[in-house]
């Protein structure tokens, strides 16, 4: 079975490069996806909170019969919950429905910059969970190189992982910059290039680029293999989301080729520019605060 190259966190905990995404995954098709990555060598699977399949993702690692030791799961507190004490309940509630006691990564899935204030407090609750020693590692999604400065001017503890949208059609070099200038692993959401997002807005898919398929053609790989290469290679972490077998299979073999440096500077040079998700600053608790429930 292939084995998953680890990325060393900035507090020195370890993690595997590559991981499962249920973003958008039905309950009902959490556990057979996230079972079918476990079995083919994935170690690593992130949720949220707001996607409401957390039972399930729990439900398939004890299943597995894997040990828990050998499973890094990463989960968000969405911004209904920010807040000091809201954040230390959300973290009761995140890890009561996964079924642990200890979560390997911890982050908050937005900067919610229009209330800061409830972020900096959901933020020195993850670093107090930190020193509880009821999270190996802390971080942030979706921070923008200001949000970071931000943060970073009110806590202690450096984010360890920001999780933000990377792909060909958006790579967001300023971010990706920030996150290296504070030691912050950049974790790739969307790593395959916004499909759903681009599929509507005229815009050809990364899967259909030329540039993309042309380079896949070369390797005898599949776009999808090469994209992934693209962001491993480039050093981020990246969490493909898919719920068919063969697809979770396929995404995992991106260990046995290497592109070459021009090759990567082809797919860089693809950057439109143009986010396929929300934009940071448009996420409001007004427009996006949703309940999380108990249980």
């Amino acid at each position: 079975m292939v084995t998953t190259p680890l990325l060393t966190l900035n507090n020195g905990v370890e993690m595997p490069a590559i991981g499962l995404g249920v973003y958008q995954t039905p309950p009902d098709e959490t556990a057979a996806a996230v079972a079918a990555a476990l079995d083919t060598g994935y170690r690593h699977v992130d949720t949220a909170a707001a996607y409401g399949n957390e039972r399930e993702v729990g439900e398939a690692i004890r299943s597995s019969g894997i040990s828990r030791s050998e499973i890094f799961i990463e989960t968000k507190i969405w911004i209904s919950d920010y807040g000091y004490d809201a954040t230390l309940h959300a973290f009761d509630k995140s890890a009561g429905k996964l079924g642990v006691d200890r979560i390997d990564l911890l982050i908050l899935h937005q900067a919610l910059p229009s209330r800061f204030d409830l972020t900096v407090d959901a933020y020195r609750a993850l670093e107090q969970l930190l020193a509880d020693g009821r999270v190996r590692a802390v971080g942030v999604s979706n921070f923008m190189r200001d949000h970071l400065d931000n943060l970073l001017k009110q806590t202690s503890v450096v984010p360890a992982v920001n999780q933000i949208e990377v792909h060909p059609y958006f790579r967001q070099p300023d971010v990706l910059a920030a996150d290296a200038e504070h030691g912050i692993l950049t974790q790739a959401w969307s790593p395959i290039g916004g499909i759903t997002f681009y599929r509507d807005s005229g815009h050809t898919s990364t899967l259909e680029d030329p540039t993309v398929t042309a380079i896949a053609d070369s390797h005898g790989k599949t776009p999808a293999q090469v994209l992934l290469r693209w962001g491993l290679q480039q050093g981020r972490s990246v969490i493909p989301k898919s719920t068919r077998p063969e697809r979770i299979a396929e995404n995992f073999q991106v260990f046995d080729f290497t592109l070459t440096d021009d090759e990567l500077t082809a797919i860089d040079a693809l950057d439109t520019g143009q986010r396929g998700g929300p934009e940071p600053a448009d996420v409001t608790l007004e427009a996006f605060g949703v309940d999380i429930p108990e249980a």
